[in-house]
């Protein structure tokens, strides 16, 4: 009767096998694919309980899908088993192809491994291919790599129970069981690719709105940030130029963003300061320098600049940040000038006058003294003596170098000759003291003698070339360098100096007079800046004893 029966049984499990293959594959979701996988062995297969193991990331297998008993359902549905108690399970008992057989008479030992199970108890078979409570039956999934199912990696496991005719399955049974395995493994990798997909899409979107936000944060911030901001582009021919700007910046430089886009901020920069933006760094690089307005004027600024790339690491861009510094840089100066200007005439005080006349002298000897000096040096050390000819040093890092750092860049200062027409030009140091000053203040008070020291100051600033200093010694002294004149170039300026400042001074209501000696020095590297008004300083009280009196102030 079975026989004769199997042809129809084998026609109908294959409409049913072909239904339950088209829903797996049309499933919504990866547990939706792994359900019908189980019911499609109870419907199409011809099996009372059916289970799907699905191996998890971890490597255990998890029930993921039971049909056939929802009491077992309940009982079994996701708990998990080790994969080494399933590993244990698939390489025993009776392997039919890809299909493990573990008949009840060896099933028992497995009672009490980890791997969750439904079966219950019933009598000895009563005939050899009876099917027996206690047996078991696995059909291993397989990504579908492999021509067969086989070979391929473990994806889960369908376990089966219970034919509904009471026998084991025959060789179709076993066939379809196994062809069945193989098309849910494809099924349930399909709804795994799917899902996976649907992860990536959906976390895409998420890091697109995400990106959306940040744009939109970075772009307000950008647009509405209270001090400047700019991006440039960074690397090729167009490097440093400025592609947008925020409103502060165009507001800071009085120019429309339009015309921002022409320039890099190489454009903008002042002439004196570009040196400084050439050396700021890209990347987090930083600088306070001057910026060009519309108008022609110059903005003291701060620059800090970021480096930004997209997310391929594409196209890279400059973010540069512009911070008005103008008002503490004007605060800086004006303490600077302070400290280094009279507070009465604005004239270069004492310490700023040693330093400007200090900057141009060396301490360097005459060019035989260093030849003997680097003689008796290199005799002690061993050393070639260099040729010294147009002053030019060979490099030696030894003491005596440490000495003359930087001379290879100094313009030598020399002095004309006295008495000598020669030609020779110098920094001629003016050393001017005023004759009648102290009466002034006695009979007309200090705010008198205070206008007197201002209008000094201001005819002797004019009196002088751009490039020229002025400054006040202290008290009624005053000193100007000059430099590249020759020794009657430097009587000629006293001369006029002089008669400048002899003329009547507006001071308190009333018209006053005062005198003024003038010493000349000539300062010349070997000398100090003390040594050099010390010598101007002698040889104006050499100039002021040798006038009469009455001679010493006019009126």
């Amino acid at each position: 009767m079975e026989t004769e029966s199997e042809p129809y049984v084998r026609l109908a499990s294959l409409r049913q096998l072909h239904q339950v293959m088209a829903d797996m594959n049309t499933a919504r979701s990866l547990a939706d694919t792994l359900q019908t996988v189980a019911d499609g062995v109870v419907t199409a297969l011809g099996y009372e309980l059916a289970c799907v193991n699905l191996v998890r990331a971890d490597g255990d297998l998890v029930v993921a899908a039971f049909a056939g008993n929802p009491a077992a359902e309940a009982l079994i549905t996701g708990r998990v088993g080790s994969r080494e108690s399933w590993e244990r399970r698939l390489t025993m008992g009776e392997h039919w192809g890809d299909l493990v057989f573990i008949p009840h008479t060896e099933g028992w030992i497995l009672d009490d491994d980890d791997v969750p199970q439904w079966y219950t108890d019933g009598p000895a078979p009563r005939f050899e291919d009876e099917w027996h409570p206690s047996d078991r039956l696995f059909a291993p999934m397989y990504t579908p790599s492999v021509p067969g199912g086989s070979g391929g990696e473990l994806i889960g496991v369908l376990s089966v129970d219970r034919p509904r005719n009471g026998r084991r399955p025959g060789a179709w049974g076993r066939e379809a069981l196994q062809m069945y395995a193989f098309q849910a493994a494809i099924a349930i990798s399909n709804a795994r690719l799917r899902a996976n997909m649907q992860r990536a899409l959906v976390r895409l979107e998420r890091e697109q709105q995400a990106l959306r936000a940040s744009e939109e944060s970075f772009r307000q911030a950008f647009e509405y940030a209270p001090s400047g901001m700019a991006i440039a582009e960074m690397g090729g021919d167009q490097h440093g130029r400025i592609l947008r700007t925020n409103d502060a910046l165009c507001r800071l430089l009085g120019r429309p963003a339009s015309a921002m886009r022409r320039y890099s901020f190489s454009d903008l920069v002042h002439p004196e300061d570009i040196g400084t933006l050439l050396r700021t760094s890209a990347e987090g690089g930083r600088a306070e320098l001057r910026l060009g307005r519309r108008d022609g004027t110059y903005v003291w600024v701060s620059l800090r600049n970021s480096v930004v790339a997209d997310a391929a690491d594409g196209p890279r861009f400059l973010l540069t940040h512009v911070e008005d510094i103008e008002e503490r840089k004007r605060r800086e100066l004006q303490l600077a000038h302070r400290a280094s200007h009279d507070s009465l005439t604005g004239l270069p005080n004492s310490a700023e006058l040693r330093s400007r006349l200090s900057s141009r002298l060396c301490r360097r000897p005459a060019h035989a003294a260093l030849e003997e000096t680097f003689d008796s040096h290199d005799a002690a050390f061993g050393h070639a003596v260099p040729d010294l000819s147009g002053h030019g040093f060979d490099y030696r890092p030894d003491p005596v170098d440490a000495a003359f750092d930087g001379y290879d860049h100094h313009v030598h200062t020399v002095a004309p000759e006295e008495g000598r027409d020669d030609g020779t030009k110098g920094l001629a140091v003016l050393f001017c003291d005023l004759d009648g000053f102290k009466s002034i203040n006695d009979r007309f008070g200090h705010n008198a003698g205070d206008a007197v020291l201002i209008e000094v100051a201001r005819r002797l600033s004019r009196g002088v070339r751009d490039g020229d200093t002025v400054a006040r010694l202290g008290g009624d002294e005053f000193v100007i360098l000059a430099d590249g004149l020759g020794r009657a170039d430097a009587q000629d300026l006293a001369v006029r100096l002089r008669n400048e400042i002899i003329q009547p001074i507006r001071a308190e209501g009333r018209a006053v007079r005062v005198g003024a000696s003038f010493g000349i020095g000539w300062a010349h590297c070997g000398m100090t800046a003390d040594e050099v008004l010390k010598s101007a300083d002698e040889r104006m009280y050499v100039e002021k004893r040798s006038r009469p009196k009455q001679h010493r102030r006019a009126g």
